[in-house]
């Protein structure tokens, strides 16, 4: 389809593309169109090696189509051309007021969308030279090309001879470019008020990071790391191994090979701080006083001698020779017979740091041996997180319920367990995620289990045995007037604490107010009628009641 009204156009350049597929349909298009404007193609140039062309046209005057001759391509059409369209001023005072206010107002909105938009300054630049303002003609057609209109309305214009309509109808396109031009300033300046305040921090932050830098008050994110890595590694850099002091070394000459955003950066980090978080070769200071021990224990427990009796031979043994080395001990008994909590009153006397952790219904090797750096969200197992925890390579660590231990998919912990239990091979134990070794051989392993014949084999085998019977009635008596009761009377607020040394630990045997009494016949017929289980962990349950009915008692009486 053609329109009625063309332009007659002078070809001023034409620009060869680059080869393309198929653009037969897009050279038949521009020959079409350049046809209708009276232009004739040489048609073998045209399809010359299959490249489009692209043209820069300079239009001469209107035409209009009379008849089309031959469809082609190319397309031979009848047109005759328009006389050249001038506007005589005078003959009618009212049409040349509106046409000068016609003109002026688009003069007015070519000025704005210049300082509005940057698109139009170069086009303004050449206005004065090429178009007279005082031809409306010309004007509006200067105008509509300033303009973003659809075909449609441009060919509106192209159509028009009347000077006054020609001005109104690229007003009108003019006008809307000036509202289009409002509305994407409005919408770039919510945009920039939205990113200004972020922008200005962040550039405000880089610009202090590198004053700083400059004035050599602060290094860059990677070096403040290597510095403090270095650092750490130079308090423990004679206790360490040299296949460990070789892998740090290593790692710290990738992190600083390594872009901060990247993730193999993130993942170094990670395992640097692992490795220098491990107490290579640092121990707390044991306690060898047998005297102070056994006042500990008695504290704490009461019974219990056989292990009391094996705790004070380590003391013996390490007084002796520095130290005391590793061992692995496993207490075994009914539940409430204290398992768990002589434990951590062994670590005091001994002067050892404390970690406790449960493996019951543990069916994942990797919770004891650590994941393999390359999984997401690796970390190391178990062991190591204990060095790091107590900043000791010779805490004494309690591996709770060790009998309740799993098995899946995932491996037998029972089996992992093997090499951190055995003496003889825990000196140079790896992790999966440190993948270096660690001597854990310093470390005092203590093991809790209800029965011994759910433990496998090999692994009750790397342990000594110390059975806990249960509690005959006198033993819970002892236990209950010597320490639940005045624990539960504190805990209740019935009796208080030594207020001359607040920071010291409760003492156990603590004497009872004046204004209340528990009978010693009252604990008996307790335990002999309503706990009658090995443990006391019944009994006190029932004492804690008592004493929250006293408790509430005291409070309603007063």
């Amino acid at each position: 389809d053609l329109y009625n009204v063309g332009t007659f156009a002078q070809i001023h350049r034409v620009t060869r593309g680059i080869e393309q597929p198929d653009h037969t349909d897009l050279t038949a298009h521009l020959i079409e169109e350049s046809s209708a404007a009276g232009i004739h193609y040489d048609e073998e140039d045209q399809y010359k090696n299959g490249n489009p062309a692209s043209l820069i046209l300079q239009g001469h005057r209107r035409i209009d189509l009379l008849s089309v001759d031959k469809i082609g391509p190319p397309i031979d059409a009848t047109v005759s051309h328009w006389e050249r369209l001038k506007y005589k001023q005078g003959s009618d005072s009212s049409t040349d007021d509106t046409i000068r206010a016609l003109s002026n107002e688009i003069l007015k909105v070519i000025r704005e969308l210049a300082k509005s938009n940057p698109l139009f300054r170069e086009n303004i630049a050449f206005f004065p030279t090429r178009v007279d303002s005082n031809d409306p003609y010309r004007l509006a057609d200067f105008a509509a090309t300033l303009t973003t209109g659809s075909p449609e309305d441009l060919q509106a214009i192209l159509e028009e001879k009347d000077a006054e309509m020609r001005l109104h109808k690229a007003l009108v396109l003019l006008t809307k470019e000036r509202e289009l031009s409002k509305l994407q300033q409005e919408i770039s300046r919510k945009v920039e008020e939205k990113m200004t305040e972020t922008q200005r921090k962040y550039m405000l932050h880089e610009q202090l990071k590198s004053i700083k830098k400059e004035l050599g008050m602060e290094k860059d994110d990677k070096e403040a790391l290597i510095t403090k890595y270095r650092k750490k590694l130079a308090e423990f850099s004679e206790e360490l191994e040299e296949e460990v002091l070789e892998t740090i070394e290593s790692e710290l000459e990738k992190l600083s090979t390594l872009e901060k955003n990247s993730s193999e950066f993130n993942v170094t980090r990670s395992y640097l701080d692992w490795l220098t978080s491990v107490p290579w070769g640092q121990s707390s200071e044991e306690t060898f006083d047998i005297k102070e021990a056994r006042r500990i224990l008695d504290r704490d427990h009461y019974g219990m001698d056989e292990v009391k009796d094996t705790i004070l031979q380590y003391i013996a043994v390490g007084k002796l020779k520095g130290s005391i080395r590793g061992k692995i001990l496993c207490l075994v008994g009914p539940p409430g017979v204290g398992k768990t909590s002589i434990a951590e009153s062994i670590a005091d006397s001994l002067g050892r740091k404390f970690f406790r952790f449960s493996v019951g219904g543990l069916s994942d090797v990797s919770e004891i041996k650590g994941h393999r750096r390359t999984y997401v969200g690796a970390m190391p197992g178990k062991i190591i997180q204990c060095l790091k925890s107590t900043g000791a390579n010779n805490p004494l660590v309690l591996i709770d319920e060790i009998d309740k231990l799993g098995a899946g998919y995932r491996g037998d912990p029972a089996a992992a367990l093997l090499e951190v239990l055995d003496p003889s091979q825990n000196s140079s134990f790896r992790d999966h995620f440190l993948d270096v070794p660690v001597d854990i051989s310093k470390v005092l392993f203590m093991c809790t289990a209800n029965d011994l014949e759910t433990i496998p084999r090999p692994l009750l085998d790397r342990m000594e045995i110390i059975s806990l019977s249960g509690y005959d009635v006198p033993e819970k008596v002892k236990i209950a007037e010597q320490y639940l009761l005045p624990k539960a009377m504190r805990d209740n607020g019935l009796l208080m604490s030594n207020e001359d040394d607040q920071d010291s630990e409760l003492k156990k045997n603590a004497s009872m107010p004046d204004t209340l009494k528990v009978e010693i016949s009252a604990i008996e017929k307790l335990v002999r009628w309503y706990c009658r289980e090995a443990g006391v962990r019944n009994l006190n349950k029932h004492i804690e009641k008592i004493t929250r009915k006293l408790a509430l008692q005291i409070v309603a009486e007063d």
